[in-house]
């Protein structure tokens, strides 16, 4: 077949290099010209594991483009594009763009999914009133179907391969028809269903994850409490065959877990829990920025800036509202991350700097020497651990661990 990808992201470029690799002829189109650019002198925009070896080896079946009227070229078309969110709501400005585009360049007999997260009722509702604009009709005249995207950076390759698919269909021919093509790629187990139970799924998915870590977090500060390990007491919980408890921390991010449980609170708005939950893992920085305040300390370093560990993926990182909060007291904060930015220099970054905050637990920060960089900390030389980083507390520092209730209080706490 051949495949038009829209959005080149995350999801988008990796997708449609599988696709390639599969034996389609993919069109990756995006708006980024700069982008297109570079992909098709074969430099690659973002990091991912085993995504260069992709690259190379599907590059003949792949082609990136601005123009959507190569879309009449496709049979299929898969929109890959980013749902943002402002006020609590999901920013839809870039799936529906990429739609008025696609229904100007529709023909009988395309297949159009989105894959992107949206509000349930995006697909049935304002995706196919957008295309049929176009004096088509969804089910009949062409396939519309919603599949929501499952990979987490790090392992995306492995996850779009292998992870089981939600195929939403606006009708049952649509479904079959997007099950057929993904079926050329995925190895996973694929699931038929309606679009508004794929796209409430995709949300719950994530909803479940956020609500768990809020209640690991409700832990850590009981743990603290009572002078016990929360990892510890994680550990020893999750031994129970139903019992999967996650981590505690400083904040969640990515492009997932803090913004899809709005989505659901969007279509409906008496709900208790997930709002809780959202306030709860957000109140994770609040708490650190109070101690840091009772102590006086004016230069703080953040250890990390992406996400989650051994990535360059900053997408709503807890470190930006860490910094925020910071900031907003009249603290000055640098944001130490080679992985992001391989330039910077650790010596500048940690210049003047009376405490360090781990915020993302790099594997590349294994290797630095610990005892001169906190040894180089002015008084009163705190070390915020927010990550169970340290397995034992160092010396000749105050040490603040997230859910550490076991540590000796070398400080008397705010939090």
């Amino acid at each position: 077949m051949k495949i038009a990808v829209v959005g080149l992201g995350y999801i988008g470029l990796p997708t449609a290099l599988l696709l390639a690799k599969a034996g389609h002829k993919v069109y990756g189109v995006d708006i980024n010209e700069e982008k297109v650019k570079k992909l098709n002198e074969g430099v690659l925009p973002f990091k991912e594991k085993g995504l260069e070896e992709l690259f190379k080896e599907s590059r003949s079946n792949f082609e990136a483009t601005n123009n959507y009227s190569t879309i009449k070229e496709a049979d299929a078309i898969i929109v890959c594009v980013p749902t943002p969110m402002k006020d609590k709501k999901m920013v839809g400005d870039y799936v529906y763009s990429a739609m008025e585009k696609i229904s100007e360049n529709l023909k009988k007999g395309h297949i159009v999914i989105l894959e992107s997260t949206v509000t349930p009722g995006t697909t049935e509702g304002k995706v196919r009133e957008i295309l049929e604009r176009s004096k088509l009709v969804a089910g009949k005249d062409f396939y519309l179907a919603y599949c929501p995207e499952r990979a987490i950076p790090g392992n995306t390759l492995y996850e779009i391969v292998h992870n089981d698919r939600i195929v939403g269909g606006i009708n049952e021919e649509s479904a079959r028809k997007v099950k057929q093509l993904y079926s050329t790629f995925v190895k996973g187990n694929i699931y038929l269903s309606s679009t508004k139970v794929a796209e409430m799924s995709k949300a719950a998915e994530n909803t479940y994850r956020d609500v768990n870590i809020a209640l690991a977090n409700e832990f850590a500060k009981i743990a603290e409490k009572i002078g016990v390990n929360v990892y510890e007491v994680i550990e020893l919980a999750n031994k129970h065959p139903r019992v999967n408890i996650h981590q505690p921390g400083i904040g969640v991010g990515g492009h997932c877990v803090p913004i899809d449980p709005w989505f659901l609170v969007e279509v409906y708005p008496n709900a208790e829990i997930i709002p809780l939950a959202r306030k709860i893992n957000d109140g994770m920085s609040k708490r650190v920025v109070d101690l840091i305040e009772k102590l006086k300390i004016k230069n703080v370093t953040i250890f990390g800036e992406a996400y989650k560990p051994d990535i360059d993926d900053t997408r709503e990182s807890p470190t930006y509202l860490l910094k925020e909060l910071l900031e907003k007291n009249g603290i000055s904060v640098k944001v130490y991350d080679p992985i992001v930015r391989p330039e910077e220099s650790l010596e500048k970054s940690l210049k003047g700097s009376q405490c360090i905050i781990i915020s993302t637990a790099h594997t590349i920060f294994k290797k630095l020497n610990w005892n001169k960089i906190l040894f180089s900390l002015k008084e009163p030389k705190l070390l915020v651990d927010g990550r169970n980083f340290f397995k034992k507390p160092p010396k000749g520092v105050l040490y603040y661990g997230i859910g550490r209730g076991d540590v000796d209080e070398d400080i008397e706490r705010s939090i």
